[in-house]
């Protein structure tokens, strides 16, 4: 790809990038949100046209019609929001679009030989060709989406923030069989915001900032002090800023709290000017713990109290009560996307912008533009609609209102999920200032649930780990290692 120019109206998402992917090689493409990556890969896949450049694939003129004119040259993408018919079978999802056809009727023996031909190459028994794709889990719609890829012959293969569903052991399966990929000498395009990840697999790495490419270079060659300085333009001595934080009297206490599916047994104390990290994998239990002390699920037995209010409530009391969530799927259910900046920073708790319940929109814009700001979301302004915002700057979005509703208790579920190490720093840093408090604010509570095992040992101060729904106890992070917690999470903590 050369010299790739794309506007969207005022905006130039892309400015004369350049990028070359060889053949047997892993090339990691980083940035922050909204730096272009996504973008340039669309390009490649044919979902939209430059408005300049070249590419070349194995050396001939490429310029792709559409996603199927490309899957068709033998260039795949894989994005992060997979793109399967859920109702669907798995063979029918592998074929879409490209089916084997005599006379205008699908070959369907045709169409099944060449779904198990893709799906074999995974090993996985549970994806066969006549289940639903509804039915598998998230890891195996993923291995799916790349059957769909390699069952027509792929040369490049596009995977946009692939292990950000995935649990460990999903992640070390999709690695071994990127470097099976590999070795078949294909093409792998990979994009990812987890630096550790990128230093694992990846051969070569690509940064982008503000539609440009910045630096390539071969990834054992650069550290991850290095491709963050690229990423963001700047150094970041401290990822994980960590204050003087003094702990006071318990404002969220849960014994032996029982849902309705998960948890089975959870129990803790949250102090203010605290943050306690819940480790755990994907499935323990740990959102439904979450959603179960916010009231978005029902409770089967234990008992919650949240300052002086006891037992359960509905989320609407929990706000009342000074306890916010911030949800793990911020598209579904933690946004509404539709709506502008204002409106979701705002919508939990509309008084204060107007007389007898009215809401004057400049009150309201003059409030959110505070949280722009001091948050750094990168909007036009107030008015914007959330949909038009990367996800990083969405996922900014959805703090705010937590700030704005000014609770004191915050539940986090997978706060950083799927945005970019600069986003990420900035809610590390805001963390950091609720639970220490100051300049006439009390300290908040702060209880965060992570899979990224890093984040959760430089953020928090006490760690507990829930495994098959149930919660340990929580220790100081001094006290615990990575390996530990991983052991405890996968329930051989007590054989170690």
């Amino acid at each position: 790809m050369n010299d790739v120019h794309k506007r969207f109206g005022a905006t130039l998402a892309l400015t004369g990038v350049g990028f070359a992917v060889r053949a047997g090689e892993v090339h990691a493409l980083v940035g922050e949100n909204g730096a272009g990556k996504s973008t340039l890969m669309k390009v490649l896949s044919g979902a939209i046209r430059s408005d300049r450049g070249t590419m070349r694939l194995d050396g001939e003129p490429y310029r792709p019609r559409n996603p199927l004119d490309a899957r068709r040259r033998g260039v795949a993408m894989i994005y992060q929001e997979l793109s399967l018919a859920p109702h669907l079978t798995v063979e029918e999802n592998i074929l879409l679009g490209m089916e084997p056809t005599v006379f205008g009727f699908v070959r369907r023996a045709e169409v099944r030989r060449r779904a198990a031909e893709a799906i074999q190459f995974f090993n996985h028994p549970e994806i066969r060709p006549g289940v639903e794709v509804r039915r598998l889990t998230v890891a195996a719609q993923q291995l799916v989406e790349i059957a769909r890829a390699l069952a027509v012959g792929c040369r490049v293969l596009v995977l946009d923030e692939p292990t950000s569903s995935l649990t460990q052991q999903d992640v070390e399966r999709l690695f071994d069989l990127i470097r099976r990929l590999r070795a078949e000498g294909q093409a792998v395009v990979y994009i990812s915001h987890f630096i550790e990840e990128v230093q694992r697999i990846a051969d070569r790495v690509t940064v982008l900032r503000d539609g440009e490419a910045v630096g390539t270079g071969e990834v054992r060659d650069l550290s991850t002090e290095e491709i963050i300085s690229m990423m963001v333009g700047r150094q970041v001595e401290d990822l994980y800023p960590r204050s003087r934080r003094t702990p006071g009297e318990a404002v969220l206490e849960v014994r032996e709290l029982a849902g309705a599916s998960k948890p089975a047994s959870a129990s803790l104390t949250l102090h203010r000017g605290e943050v306690l990290g819940i480790a755990g994998l994907v499935g323990a239990g740990r959102t439904e713990m979450l959603r179960t002390m916010f009231g978005l699920e029902p409770i089967r037995g234990g008992t919650i109290r949240i300052a002086a209010y006891a037992g359960p409530a509905s989320p609407h009391r929990r706000w009342a009560q000074g306890a916010g969530l911030l949800s793990e799927d911020r598209k579904e259910e933690g946004l509404a996307l539709s709506m502008t900046v204002a409106d979701n920073v705002t919508l939990s708790k509309l008084t204060g912008f107007g007389p007898l319940g009215l809401v004057f929109p400049g009150r309201q814009a003059t409030a959110t533009q505070r949280w722009i700001e001091r948050l750094d979301i990168r909007c036009r302004g107030p008015a914007q609609r959330v949909l038009d915002l990367s996800g990083g700057n969405q996922q900014k979005v959805a703090v705010a209102r937590l700030l704005q509703h000014d609770v004191d208790v915050l539940l986090l579920d997978e706060p950083t999920r799927g945005i970019d190490v600069a986003a990420k720093a900035t809610i590390y840093q805001l963390i950091d200032d609720l639970a220490r408090g100051g300049d006439g604010r009390a300290p908040k509570a702060v209880l965060m649930v992570s899979s990224y095992l890093p984040e959760l040992m430089g953020v928090c101060d006490r760690i507990a780990v829930m495994c098959r729904g149930r919660l340990g106890p929580a220790r100081p992070v001094g006290e615990v290692t990575e390996e530990q917690l991983m052991l405890e999470a996968t329930g051989k903590g007590d054989a170690a």
